[in-house]
């Protein structure tokens, strides 16, 4: 069978296709005995468009991903240009120019002296580098018991056997267990569920968040503690912003302990919000920036992990090397696909677009607070979780039978059906997250906000 064939075939081939063949990510394969799998065929701008002609706002910008929107030609343009001259190379041992102009750029982009660029072919793989560098340059100066990373609660940092490691989500790493030894967990920065003795003042929560991370490295040993992982403002569970001061004592807290800080911004990075990177808005410097995601607008897959000229002093002279790579790592249809996004979303100004329409973007959604079933709206730029609750007052959550009836059960479907892709999630508490192209405006904004009103007010109802 050729690729015309199947594309251009009987009607339900396709869905054939994938309900015979295509294993799904995260999927309850189950729901498809009586129902067609959603097929998205094209993208235009903000939205997207199924098999069956339906328009859809794309409220999750593919997966935190799509900046710059759907259908821009210059990007396939770029690849194919890229693909006529030199289609692929790898980076063992030779450079392209694509890789390497890219390298620069993102160096330049990076703060502070965070000048070494190792290609990855994605976010989680960029997150299994960094703690092999990690563990490796330890070793080389002298540190070999240096190799347990902290992370947080219920944060989401890959799927291979070392990221998982490092993620906080239980549900994700209890059928693979036992990982890779190391992974230890602090509490997040969830003010909405901070604990009762600081639960009054988030600039208080936020230090006290970040001792306990502090408290982790003492009770592990610093002598065995080699880095913090952390997302600028953490993805599951809701967006989680980090309190006023949080990640200034948590730069304090790694200086002092010699344990690295790095920051993981696969989702956060690119203008999400607002910024090239996150951690430019607080102003903290880290010694490792990891990025993925946004950084083609998802036109071709790419990661990186950014390093400090400390990390890379010992692997720079004589016989040293980092014993790490992979096939994809920098392609070179990939880095001209990143140079293209990197160039559109200068030209068009894209991060100030998001800081001058931010603002607007939460009021519209806080508009949704009149339905008794939203708890709580938080987030930063264009990167919004919803938290749902049985009770506003009380703040209190559904139980799993509750939460597998009225979030998996119909918000998320009926969602969908209403006109817009983004994402139920119950990994912590339950929430609606958003996270729509960074082009969006006032006329998405809108219409995202009339069809949570119109959902969450039928899921209110079956409370």
């Amino acid at each position: 069978m050729t690729t015309t064939d199947l594309l251009n075939g009987a009607p339900n081939a396709l869905q054939d296709a994938a309900k015979n063949h295509l294993w799904m990510y995260f999927t309850r394969h189950g729901n498809f005995a009586n129902h067609d799998v959603p097929m998205i065929v094209r993208g235009e701008g903000c939205y997207v468009y199924t098999d069956k002609g339906k328009k859809i706002i794309d409220g999750l910008a593919g997966l935190f991903t799509v900046q710059i929107g759907h259908g821009r030609t210059e990007l396939g343009d770029a690849a194919k240009k890229q693909s006529d001259k030199l289609a692929f190379f790898p980076l063992w041992s030779y450079a392209h120019p694509m890789a390497a102009a890219l390298a620069e750029r993102l160096a330049h982009l990076a703060p502070g002296d965070l000048n070494k660029v190792f290609f990855t072919s994605g976010g989680g793989e960029a997150v299994e580098t960094a703690w092999k560098l990690i563990k490796n340059y330890y070793k080389l100066i002298g540190k070999p018991t240096k190799h347990k990373i902290i992370s947080r609660a219920l944060s989401y940092h890959g799927t291979s056997q070392g990221a998982l490691s490092i993620t906080g989500i239980p549900f994700a790493k209890i059928p693979f267990e036992p990982l890779v030894p190391g992974g230890h967990k602090v509490p997040n920065t969830n003010f909405y569920r901070a604990p009762q003795h600081v639960n009054h003042d988030e600039k208080e929560f936020g230090i006290w968040a970040a001792d306990q991370i502090e408290q982790a490295i003492l009770l592990e040993g610093p002598d065995s503690v080699a880095a913090v992982f952390l997302e600028p403002v953490q993805n599951s569970g809701g967006c989680f912003p980090p309190p006023p001061g949080y990640l200034d004592r948590v730069r304090e807290i790694c200086t002092r302990h010699d344990v690295l800080f790095v920051a993981d911004e696969t989702i956060t990075a690119f203008g999400r919000i607002g910024e090239t990177f996150a951690i430019n808005r607080f102003g903290v410097q880290p010694d490792i920036i990891i990025c993925a995601k946004g950084l083609t607008s998802g036109y071709a897959p790419m990661g990186a992990m950014i390093a400090s000229d400390r990390l890379f002093e010992p692997f720079s002279t004589g016989t040293s090397m980092f014993a790490h790579g992979s096939t994809f790592g920098g392609h070179p249809v990939a880095a001209a696909v990143a140079m293209k996004n990197l160039d559109i979303m200068q030209d068009e100004k894209v991060n100030e677009h998001v800081r001058e329409k931010e603002g607007i973007f939460r009021q519209t959604l806080e508009k949704l607070y009149n339905i008794p079933i939203v708890g709580n709206i938080r987030g930063e730029g264009f990167f919004y979780g919803i938290e749902l609750v049985k009770d506003q007052k009380t703040r209190e959550s559904f139980t799993p039978q509750e939460s597998e009836r009225i979030l998996r059960g119909f918000i998320s479907n009926e969602l969908f059906e209403s006109g817009i892709y983004c994402r139920t999630d119950d990994r912590g508490d339950p929430v609606v997250q958003l996270a729509p192209a960074l082009i969006a405006d006032e006329k998405q904004f809108g219409e995202i906000e009339v069809i949570l009103r119109n959902v969450l007010s039928k899921a209110n109802s079956m409370i």
